[in-house]
């Protein structure tokens, strides 16, 4: 089998066969534009949305950062002093993810937009200038529940076109899950 044609038509009958085989072709194409890293032709037409994809979700951390630290900064009152540490805390995480989706965006070729000017137009969620900690945790509840609706939504999306990203947005969607959980918490104790 040296011929593309015969490979093309072992990997047909394989099929058919129902027996599962990898594809030659796409394997050959992997051989090709080295310059391009790990992003292979298989990414299709795909890689381009999920750059956008990624980038507006980058765009929701760093505002997600901004509001947090803002409210850890400002809170006040008897109960601040800990809910002040856990804004500070989700903060943070909210940073790393920033980071590991800015780090995807390279990996797929793209170039991860940090721009201060257009963060806000591409964030799914809004800063938040509350100045009482009852209307900070609401706030801060809310924007994680957008952002698990956009991960679960972009989960969908992207699906098996790239489980390397699906996975990825699985991993921060589980700690947007957890911050809602114990905001929640907090607000309604």
């Amino acid at each position: 089998m040296n011929s593309q044609a015969d490979r093309t038509l072992h990997a047909l009958k394989s099929q058919r066969e129902g027996r599962l085989e990898l594809d030659q072709r796409a394997l050959d194409a992997a051989r090709e534009q080295l310059g391009d890293g790990a992003v292979t032709p298989a990414y299709g037409p795909w890689r381009d949305d999920i750059v956008r994809l990624l980038n507006d979700a980058l765009a929701t951390e760093l505002v997600c950062v901004l509001r947090y630290k803002r409210h850890h900064f400002t809170a006040h009152g008897l109960a601040a002093p800990r809910i002040a540490e856990e804004f500070l805390v989700h903060a943070n995480e909210e940073a790393a993810h920033a980071d590991r989706l800015a780090a995807r965006i390279v990996q797929l070729g793209g170039e991860p937009d940090f721009a201060p000017d257009r963060l806000s137009a591409r964030s799914h969620a809004d800063y938040d200038e509350s100045p009482d900690l009852k209307g900070m945790l609401r706030a801060n509840l809310v924007a994680e529940r957008i952002a698990v609706e956009g991960y679960r939504q972009m989960v969908r999306l992207v699906g098996d076109k790239d489980p390397t990203t699906r996975r990825l947005l699985e991993d921060i969607l589980r700690d947007e899950e957890e911050h809602a959980d114990e905001l929640a918490d907090l607000l309604f104790d």
